[in-house]
């Protein structure tokens, strides 16, 4: 983004146009960067002078100085200048104001008298003094390092997205169409922006709305307004529409994939979540061994003529489920009866719904068919993990009947686990069937005869280790609760292992 006071824009027809760079301006960007990289070593101020001298050379060939600045502006912040001085400047100046006050500065040769009495009183040399006295101002910073990221091509193509994010500082309303969605959804919410997804005859349109209808204007809403353009023109297709505030008149501003891309740099970094209270759910369930995988944001759900797009949904690892989950924390009146209004009107689908206890809607939410949690501060995960055992069980009784009442896998053991995986089944749902062929050994189906052939390969004093591989050629890996099964415990040394000893009666 530029200084405002950089800003080019016609305002031709009542619009807001901003007054991009185009192909012919790629020989002044050369010549921007080449004064730069030409004035390595050498102070700022003469950096400045040779800046002037293109803008005014620019104004001559009908050329906007603007344009000039803001093209510096850009590459300036790539660029390092420090301050280079035999002596530290505030301590030079100390001693010279104290040498000017004894000496008593009103002529050019009293202040030479004063700069050799601080000379001599730093131990230093005049010139030395007289180097140091300023060094620290800009205009006498050196430009150390003017290694650009950019050529003159991608500076224009800079130049275009930073005057369009300045652009966007002012606005109140942003509507977009993107062939990507859910990651612009993403990308407002994580930006805190307040927004909606309408249904329009073009597509599907997203309406961001600044603090202007509710609240006084914050530097922190125009700038999420010009981070949102570097992710909306990272899309392939996209159209912009925004309203803006131009000194108390509103304007249309009106931008596509044509107008503003993005250069092949780092993307700004954004935060993951849009609430501190769903990252420290998520952080908190991931921790989880659950059966169900928690989805960050899934696809959008239809409420009439607009959609909304869940916090999260919890797809179910034995069946095709999906669970949507919402996190509605404390936001205004206004917002809360919009989103009741999305509530009662989403499509069928299964919807649980976390609720803030100090907005008093949880009743109303319930009323509308969804399951509701309440919390305070945090989402408490055993109030959804109760939820989910809820469904959980009713998957489990589904599964368990479809299935016969005795089950015969084919290897001669095999874990629980992955027979119930073989099944397309939960753990629970085969647990409570029969085994005729096999005996359960801790969480291991195993043949009798396997275990009896183990059993005469182990004997008491057997190395732990030894113990364990006899178990495991022959598929079992339960090796405690073999062992145990087969009337041996260990007699453990250290940290290092073990021995087998017979279990006493």
């Amino acid at each position: 983004m530029l200084r405002k006071d950089l800003l080019r824009a016609s305002r031709a027809g009542g619009g807001f146009h901003p007054r991009f760079a185009t192909r012919e301006h790629r020989p002044l960007a050369a010549r921007v960067l080449e004064t730069f990289e030409s004035h390595v070593g050498e102070r700022r101020g003469d950096l400045d002078d040779a800046l002037a001298a293109l803008e005014s050379d620019a104004a001559e060939r009908g050329g906007d100085f603007k344009l000039v600045r803001g093209l510096a502006a850009l590459v300036e912040r790539e660029c390092t200048f420090e301050t280079r001085a035999p002596v530290p400047p505030r301590r030079v100046r100390r001693a010279a104001f104290e040498a000017a006050e004894a000496v008593g500065v009103a002529t050019s040769d009293e202040r030479t008298a004063a700069i050799d009495r601080a000379a001599d009183a730093l131990g230093l040399a005049s010139e030395d003094v007289e180097a140091s006295l300023y060094a620290d101002r800009d205009v006498n910073e050196i430009l150390v390092d003017a290694d650009v990221r950019w050529g003159p091509d991608s500076l224009l193509a800079q130049y275009d997205l930073s005057l369009a994010q300045t652009a966007l500082f002012d606005a109140t309303e942003v509507r977009v169409r993107s062939n990507d969605p859910k990651r612009l959804v993403s990308a407002v919410k994580r930006l805190r922006l307040m927004y909606e997804v309408e249904r329009t005859p073009a597509g599907r349109e997203l309406v961001v709305t600044g603090p202007d209808a509710l609240f006084s204007r914050t530097r922190r809403y125009g700038t999420a307004f010009s981070r949102l353009l570097r992710t909306v023109a990272e899309s392939a297709e996209w159209e912009l529409t925004a309203t803006i505030d131009d000194r108390g008149r509103e304007r249309t501003m009106r931008l596509s994939e044509g107008d503003v891309t993005v250069p092949g740099v780092e993307p700004v970094a954004e935060p993951d979540f849009d609430s501190g209270v769903e990252a420290d759910f998520a952080g908190r369930f991931r921790g989880l061994d659950l059966d169900w995988t928690l989805v960050r944001e899934p696809e959008p759900l239809e409420t009439g003529t607009r959609v909304m797009i869940p916090d999260f949904a919890f797809d179910y690892d034995h069946a095709d489920f999906r669970l949507f989950f919402e996190v509605m924390g404390f936001w205004t009146p206004e917002y809360v009866a919009k989103k009741l209004g999305q509530l009662a009107d989403v499509e069928d689908v299964d919807l649980l719904v976390a609720v803030d206890e100090t907005l008093g809607v949880g009743e109303e939410i319930a009323a509308r068919d969804h399951r509701v949690v309440t919390y305070t501060g945090s989402v408490r995960v055993k109030d959804v993990v109760d939820v989910l055992r809820e469904y959980e069980a009713e998957f489990v009784a589904d599964a368990a009947a479809d299935l016969p009442e005795s089950l015969s896998p084919d290897a001669d053991a095999i874990g629980l686990d992955d027979l119930a995986d073989e099944h397309g089944v939960s753990v629970e749902a085969i647990e409570g069937k029969a085994f005729p062929d096999h005996e359960l050994v801790g969480r291991t189906l195993v043949r009798p005869a396997v275990l009896a052939a183990a059993a005469e390969s182990i004997e008491a004093g057997m190395a732990l280790s030894e113990a364990e591989s006899a178990l495991d050629e022959r598929g079992i890996d339960d090796a405690s609760a073999a062992l145990s099964r087969l009337g041996y415990r260990v007699a453990w040394e250290g940290l290092g292992g073990g021995t087998l000893r017979e279990k006493e009666e």
